[in-house]
């Protein structure tokens, strides 16, 4: 019921019928006891990836960026390396998670689940974001910290990823003063986020889960399949959703962008000439809304 609702409200935001949706932002339940969890907006995901450049650079950035928009759990990411990526047909090798044995972090020898064993692809855009983290890296890990080591979860998500997405806003010094981008969300639920966007723009349940490193329940995981029809769905929504994120973003907000990531700039200003024309679509004769980032 909730997910119909939530497609229906971003459906009515993309006609620009209503600033931003209700639904975003609300932590869903099971129903049966099970944890509640939240889900992204777009501009969420592209904020608090800002905010994190702030204090752990470009890494940082493009790991939050990366979190929103493919779904791999922390292990997955962290536990990169350069020459796992098919520069190619752009995407990463998900297959030696990075493991905690005896309080040092190793390769695992294999993934979670048979399941988890595979190849994400990265939509136009974060493989534009990634690519230049690979030629800059000097480590055999791509996401390291500053002395380039290896990210502890803990570490991380108390340091760096609390502080963007949580604020400061009742901090009394006015220029520290920060409003929550979306209070308590972890770096799990952007594997949430991520399923749940797809759901939304309609991608096969059978191509949601071969992204995330799920297996189907029953026989659908014996007759049914990922064709290369759903893998290009699944990269142009993921691409619109970051134009949508964009084009909603202030002006200032967008500058800061540029400054972070300069290979933005001219992707941008083709997209907000396009916009400006009218030529600007979501998915099927959906035009995409601006979007307050305080609303979103």
């Amino acid at each position: 019921m909730f997910a119909s609702l939530s497609t229906i409200m971003n459906v009515a935001v993309r006609a620009r019928k209503i600033p931003a949706s209700p639904c975003q932002g609300i932590r869903v339940t099971t129903g049966q006891g099970g944890p509640e969890h939240q889900v992204a907006s777009p501009v969420q995901v592209l904020r608090a990836a800002l905010r994190i450049h702030d204090n752990f650079g470009y890494r940082g950035f493009v790991l939050a960026v990366m979190n929103g928009y493919t779904g791999a759990r922390w292990s997955e990411l962290v536990g990169q390396q350069p020459h796992e990526y098919d520069e190619i047909n752009k995407a990463i090798r998900i297959a030696e998670p990075l493991a905690e044995a005896r309080g040092r972090l190793v390769k695992a020898e294999r993934p979670k689940t048979r399941a988890s064993k595979r190849w994400v692809q990265l939509p136009p855009f974060l493989a534009d974001l990634y690519e230049p983290l690979l030629e800059q890296t000097e480590h055999s890990y791509v996401f390291v910290g500053d002395k380039g080591g290896r990210l502890r979860r803990r570490h991380f998500a108390r340091r760096f990823w609390r502080p963007a997405w949580d604020g400061d806003p009742d901090n009394p010094d006015p220029n520290r003063r920060r409003a929550p981008v979306l209070r308590g969300f972890t770096f799990h639920e952007g594997r949430h986020t991520q399923r749940t966007w797809l759901a939304e723009d309609g991608v096969p349940d059978v191509a949601r889960a071969a992204r995330l490193g799920h297996k189907l329940p029953g026989m659908a995981d014996v007759y049914e399949h990922v064709t290369p029809v759903m893998e290009e769905q699944v990269l142009r929504v993921l691409q619109e959703r970051w134009e949508t994120s964009l084009l909603a973003m202030w002006a200032d907000d967008r500058d800061r962008l540029i400054a972070t990531a300069p290979q933005t700039e001219k992707a941008l200003a083709r997209l907000q000439m396009r916009d400006q024309a009218g030529e600007v679509a979501v998915g099927e004769n959906k035009i995409i809304a601006r979007i307050s980032p305080n609303q979103a």
